[in-house]
C-alpha cells in the first residue's frame, strides 16, 4: 500500500445534509421543488452537475454562475456555522499518518469548500488536496484518484480509496484502485476489490494494508 485517498463530504464529515439543505434553499430561488431522491442522484458527483440538473429540472432563465454563487455562498455559511466530523475519521487519519504513510483528500467540491472543511480537520494531515478546481472531469471520471496519485508520485493499484458514494467509487475502481467503501446516503453494493463497511470505526491500518 503506497498511500491512502480520503473523499470529504459524507466520509469525512457529515455534510450531506448540508449540502441537501443549501440545494433545496437554491431550487426554492429558482422557483422549484427539491426532494432527497433529487438530492441522491447528485451524491458524489460534480458541482457543475449539480447546477446543470438543478436549471435544467426548473427551466430558470438565471446564468449558470449566479447558481454557483448561491450554493458556494450557502455551503460557506453553513460551514462556518458547525462542521461535524465523522466517527472514526481523525482517529484514522492519525494513524495513517503516525505510519508515514501518504494520503490525499480528493474532492468533488470546490477549493473554496475544501478550505472550509480543512480549517476543521487540518490541511496538514494530507499530502496533497485535489478539489473539483483541479480537474477537468469530476467523479465518477478516475481523472481525480489519477491526479492525487500523480502528485503523490504512486501507482493507482497501489492506492486505497476510502469512499461514501456510488459515483466515488466508480471512480476510484476505474483509475485501478483498491475501494473501501462507508455508505452515507446511497446503498453501496458488495463488488469485487471493493470493501463495504457501516462506518470508519471499522477501519484500521491493518485492515486497509491487508487489502493488498
Amino acid at each position: 500500500m503506497d498511500a491512502v485517498l480520503f473523499d470529504m463530504d459524507g466520509l469525512l464529515v457529515d455534510t450531506e445534509k448540508v449540502w441537501y439543505e443549501v440545494e433545496t434553499e437554491v431550487m426554492e430561488r429558482l422557483g422549484g421543488v427539491w426532494s432527497p431522491e433529487h438530492g441522491d442522484q447528485l451524491v458524489g458527483g460534480s458541482f457543475e452537475r449539480t447546477v446543470d440538473y438543478m436549471l435544467a429540472l426548473t427551466g430558470a432563465d438565471v446564468p449558470h454562475a449566479e447558481v454557483s454563487g448561491w450554493l458556494t455562498d450557502g455551503m460557506i455559511r453553513r460551514l462556518g456555522e458547525e462542521i461535524v466530523v465523522m466517527p472514526g475519521a481523525l482517529e484514522l487519519l492519525s494513524e495513517v499518518a503516525d505510519a508515514g504513510v501518504p494520503r490525499g483528500l480528493v474532492t468533488s467540491s470546490l477549493r473554496v469548500i475544501a478550505d472550509a472543511v480543512l480549517e476543521v480537520i487540518g490541511r496538514e494531515r494530507f499530502d496533497v488536496v485535489v478539489t473539483a478546481d483541479d480537474v477537468t472531469q469530476c467523479k465518477p471520471d478516475p481523472e481525480p484518484y489519477l491526479t492525487a496519485a500523480g502528485l503523490l508520485g504512486v501507482r493507482p493499484a497501489a492506492c486505497v480509496v476510502l469512499e461514501d458514494s456510488l459515483n466515488g467509487v466508480r471512480a476510484a475502481t476505474a483509475a485501478g484502485c483498491r475501494v473501501v467503501a462507508v455508505p452515507s446516503v446511497v446503498p453501496v453494493p458488495e463488488a469485487p476489490g471493493r470493501v463495504v463497511v457501516r462506518s470508519l470505526l471499522e477501519v484500521d491500518l491493518p485492515r486497509l494494508r491487508a487489502l493488498f
